[in-house]
């Protein structure tokens, strides 16, 4: 069993930043592929950010690249999502995941999940 906790969502207004981050417990945390996944009301859950074990690799969805950062230090077992130049449509609730099955997590599948943090980026 993996244990992953949020922190970092709260609201900021359009153009704004903020910073996710995700600490783990159970394996060793370089075990672990880690991402970001997101939902906004009425829309489908979607990968935003990945990032692999040794954070050699790292995967974007279209609409954030540029944008956000993801990044993982696993001396200290975080994985961080830096989010620059927010915009209203990037308000969701943001849900840190970790995949010990493969390298990289796969959009739509991920074996461990946080209890999410809500993100409200104001006009």
């Amino acid at each position: 069993q993996v244990q992953l906790v949020e922190s970092g969502g709260g609201l900021v207004q359009a153009g704004g930043s903020l910073r996710l981050s995700c600490g783990t417990s159970g394996r060793t945390f370089s075990s672990y592929a880690m991402g970001w996944f997101r939902q906004a009301p009425g829309k489908e859950r979607e990968l935003v950010a990945a990032i692999s074990r040794l954070g050699v690799s790292t995967q974007y969805v279209d609409s954030v690249k540029g944008r956000f950062t993801i990044s993982r230090d696993n001396a200290k077992s975080t994985v961080t999502l830096q989010m620059n130049s927010l915009k209203p449509e990037d308000t969701a609730v943001y849900y840190c995941t970790a995949d010990v099955r493969y390298n990289m997590v796969v959009a739509g599948t991920s074996e461990y999940w946080g209890q999410g943090t809500q993100v409200t980026v104001s006009s």
